[in-house]
């Protein structure tokens, strides 16, 4: 892929965030990797959706070092670039500050799963990360908040989870491409706003039954996946 092809993804992926009504103003940014050269194109730093071109679209490496590009790149960029380091499946991360996925974020709070939307597309709840310590804060902050991320996936797929809530922060979503990034960003955002309704409706409600979840998860991602029509 050339750097020109890779800023277009790159372009189109954040202007669906603002068609989607994901951001406001400049809060946010989505990213797209070339795995064979080792760059990611990436939106730069406080420009305003109105007044983004692909061509203010910045390629960087995985060392943060800016490699074509007259602007500076998302203040987050080393956390995306952390991700494609530790995620090696993924080929496009999206920041938000989403309202209700943001306000899960608040609370500290990973989404339990309820329902079946949510298991068609995480299986099981999507994790909220440990808050941030002093010395993580005091050292390299954009750095530790993917650190916080893939601390947090330890145990987890983020193929089987490509989703997850920063506490005290916001979300980030990842994909096979940007594209898939933000379309992950939309899924989250309708999630947390369902799990907040269902759980204003009932405090006590209780995550979906683990074998309804298996199944939802499991016919549209397993193996024997039939969801949809074959390639």
């Amino acid at each position: 892929m050339s750097y020109r092809e890779l800023k277009r993804a790159a372009y189109e992926a954040n202007m669906e965030l603002q068609r989607r009504n994901l951001v406001v103003y400049t809060w946010g940014n989505v990213s797209e990797i070339d795995r064979d050269k080792g760059v990611i194109a990436i939106k730069p730093s406080g420009v305003a959706y109105e007044k983004l071109t692909a061509d203010d679209m910045v390629i960087v490496d995985l060392d943060n070092n800016i490699v074509e590009g007259n602007l500076r790149p998302s203040s987050d960029t080393k956390t995306h670039t952390h991700l494609y380091r530790h995620f090696e499946t993924i080929g496009g991360v999206t920041h938000t500050h989403s309202t209700y996925a943001t306000a899960w974020a608040q609370t500290q709070q990973g989404i339990p799963c309820y329902g079946t939307t949510h298991a068609d597309y995480a299986y099981g709840e999507i994790p909220c990360t440990a808050v941030m310590t002093d010395e993580q804060i005091t050292r390299d902050y954009e750095e530790e908040t993917g650190v916080q991320i893939t601390d947090c996936f330890k145990e987890r797929s983020p193929v089987e989870v490509p989703m997850v809530i920063v506490a005290g922060h916001a979300p980030f979503t990842w994909g096979k491409s940007a594209a898939e990034a933000v379309y992950h960003a939309v899924i989250l955002e309708e999630i947390a706003r369902m799990a907040y309704l269902t759980k204003t409706l009932d405090q006590q409600v209780a995550p979906l039954k683990q074998g309804i979840v298996d199944k939802h998860y499991l016919r549209k991602h397993g193996k024997n996946a039939y969801y949809g029509q074959s390639k």
